[in-house]
């Protein structure tokens, strides 16, 4: 009986253990990772663009929200901004462009490792110094620019690997990554958490039971774009969705990972945000929610959509660089 237990014990072991490394250290294309730079890059371009628009009255030293007072908001945490250093107007303009042209740099995948890096580090700055224009939007900014800088996501559809086939005067084949098999695992694990928590605070609230929630926020017109005051003649309809918007969020972490039920949940997705961005004017917030989402779409299907042809997978694989192949 002892005997039972111990195979089991160690066959358990074994079984964890690989799963783990398939999990994190098989390599992948970086396809998808790349796709997910170029949208991210666009939005942190945008996103800081519109800053421009009253950079003073943000971000300047006699900006409607002084440097000293969000200090004080940010408390005992510790929040680096080198906006908090810049007091002159000058200067702070001459910041704020470098740090369009860096954005723009890690859009179109120029010296990634670099711009990706600075990206993360321009984007945290921003997001402490603004806490009074601080939104969901700049979270999942952050956390994209983070996980991006941390994997080679300038290896596909980036301006470094067209230098590097001019350079060699041919085609370079495609190179799987465990690199870019982690940052891709890391962005699939924050949005299970970020739907699993949203889900869960929606359950606080009384109106989510009820299936009233959602047209509370369909009938605000501060946050229109598209009236839908229209559904409060279909109650029935606002209670479907409410209660749908729940039990997909509350099982997005579980229903993602197998493949028969992960195009079903993605797919989910797209009314979902498109109807948060459109239905409640968050358009930017919709956006970014749906190129998160990218990180659970195959590299191969992301290929075969850019590059023509979705009947057959990629066969102009080089042997995994590292470890293991792609499993999404």
């Amino acid at each position: 009986m002892i005997g039972l237990l111990l195979d089991y014990l160690q066959r358990l072991y074994r079984g964890t253990q690989e799963g783990w490394n398939r999990f994190w250290f098989r390599g992948t294309d970086p396809a998808t990772l790349g796709l997910i730079r170029i949208l991210t890059g666009w939005m942190l371009v945008y996103t800081h663009l519109v800053w421009t628009l009253g950079l003073d009255r943000f971000l300047g030293p006699d900006a409607m929200l002084l440097p000293e007072y969000v200090q004080e908001f940010h408390g005992s945490s510790w929040a680096w901004s080198y906006l908090f250093w810049i007091e002159s107007p000058t200067v702070l303009m001459v910041a704020h462009s470098l740090a369009l042209i860096v954005f723009v740099a890690f859009m179109i995948g120029f010296q990634t490792r670099w711009t990706g890096i600075l990206s993360f580090l321009i984007t945290v700055a921003y997001i402490n110094r603004t806490v009074h224009g601080l939104f969901g939007l700049d979270q999942i900014n952050g956390f994209l620019a983070l996980y991006l800088a941390i994997g080679p996501c300038g290896a596909a559809y980036s301006l470094d690997r067209w230098l590097a086939q001019r350079r060699q005067g041919e085609k370079l084949p495609i190179q799987k990554s465990v690199g870019a098999n982690v940052s891709i695992r890391l962005i699939q694990l924050h949005m299970c958490v970020v739907y699993l928590f949203a889900a869960l605070g929606k359950l606080q609230g009384e109106t989510w039971w009820t299936g009233e929630a959602l047209w509370g926020a369909l009938a605000n017109y501060e946050y229109q774009t598209i009236d839908m005051t229209w559904t409060a003649h279909y109650p029935m309809l606002i209670d479907f969705m409410t209660h749908m918007t729940v039990f997909w969020e509350i099982s997005y972490c579980v229903l993602i990972w197998p493949k028969l039920t992960r195009p079903l949940v993605i797919l989910m997705a797209i009314p979902l945000h498109l109807g948060i961005a459109f239905g409640m004017g968050m358009i930017t917030f919709g956006c970014i929610m749906l190129i998160a989402n990218l990180a659970f779409v195959s590299p191969w299907l992301i290929r075969r959509t850019i590059e023509g042809g979705l009947l057959r997978r990629p066969l102009d694989t080089l042997p995994p660089t590292e470890i293991g192949e792609s499993v999404h």
